[in-house]
């Protein structure tokens, strides 16, 4: 008698992106990530004249701005729902919940490295979720993930905007990598792991630069010059990090790579099976039984002679 939706289970392929990127959502990741480029990369182009060379009170207005945005983002995919033409639906009540669980973790995590030799565990949970999730998902895990653990350990304060964006893009890019729905196993954790390895230094990097065109008293080689060419203030900071940060950023990479390839595995798999016991994207469709099966006036007889039934829609 359960024949059919245990059937559509089986014939079709459950999406693992409750999350999927319909235009309204790469729109406003886009004017996003817009903001957020221009907030870390303005004083590199800025000119020696510019009222905003050394403004490093602008934070606040980045936090005001990046709040509205993400919330752009969620309701763009609860809005997006269902296409014409059968799309997969787009965030629901599920989606918000497994959003808020994973946050949670995430920011339960972070305090566990407490910092030591930039040692943060969050980073391989946050790969992981933005590999299974999808990339829309886990730009607003990554940022909610970074907020939360703020207000959990008082690390509120002007870099927090900055950190909301940059963890963003880390679970942004692990949704994007080759392979979500056909790449398994141990190519698939060497592919996490490789990437988890150069999301952690880049995170370094990028923080670098929110903070390092303020930063006074620093060598020549490496302090920022308001006004130089690009090249040569691209060239300090280089410098900068490979005498500053990269000690942070190592350990950093290591720790990922590590977890990547002893837990992924379990992690990913949960991971898939929450998605797909939610059943995200498998709508309930009604079709006639098939002839002989239902009892008169059994189950069938309730629905008009139509069984309910569970139908995956395209991954």
């Amino acid at each position: 008698m359960g024949e059919g939706p245990c059937r559509a289970q089986r014939g079709g392929r459950m999406s693992n992106r409750p999350v999927p990127l319909g235009r309204r959502s790469v729109a406003t990741l886009s004017l996003v990530s817009l903001v957020g480029v221009t907030a870390f990369g303005w004083p590199l182009l800025a000119s020696t004249r510019s009222a905003l060379v050394g403004h490093s009170a602008d934070a606040p207005w980045l936090f005001a701005l990046l709040l509205p945005l993400l919330l752009a983002v969620v309701v763009a995919q609860i809005s997006e729902g269902r296409s014409a033409g059968g799309g997969a639906p787009g965030l629901d009540a599920k989606s918000v919940a497994l959003l808020g669980v994973l946050a949670a973790a995430g920011a339960a995590l972070r305090p566990l490295g407490a910092g030591t030799a930039g040692l943060e565990p969050m980073f391989f949970l946050m790969v992981l979720s933005g590999r299974v999730l999808g990339p829309g998902f886990g730009f607003v895990l990554g940022s909610l993930s970074m907020f939360a653990s703020a207000l959990l350990t008082g690390g509120v304060g002007p870099w927090l905007p900055f950190q909301m964006l940059a963890m963003g893009w880390v679970c942004l890019g692990a949704g994007l990598l080759p392979g979500a729905a056909t790449l398994r196993g141990r190519h698939e954790l060497l592919l996490l792991a490789g990437y988890g390895a150069v999301s952690a230094v880049s995170y370094g990097t990028v923080m670098n630069l929110q903070g390092w065109p303020y930063i006074g008293g620093m060598a020549g080689s490496v302090s920022f010059v308001p006004g130089d060419p690009l090249p040569a203030n691209l060239v300090r900071f280089a410098a900068y990090c490979l005498t500053t940060s990269l000690g942070w950023d190592l350990p950093r990479a290591a720790l990922t790579v590590v977890l990547c390839l002893t837990l992924g595995t379990p992690v990913l798999r949960a991971l898939r099976r929450a998605t797909r016991r939610a059943a995200f994207d498998a709508p309930v469709d009604f079709r006639p039984p098939p002839a002989g099966l239902g009892p008169e006036g059994g189950d069938d007889d309730r629905h008009g002679g139509l069984r309910p039934e569970r139908v995956d829609g395209p991954s």
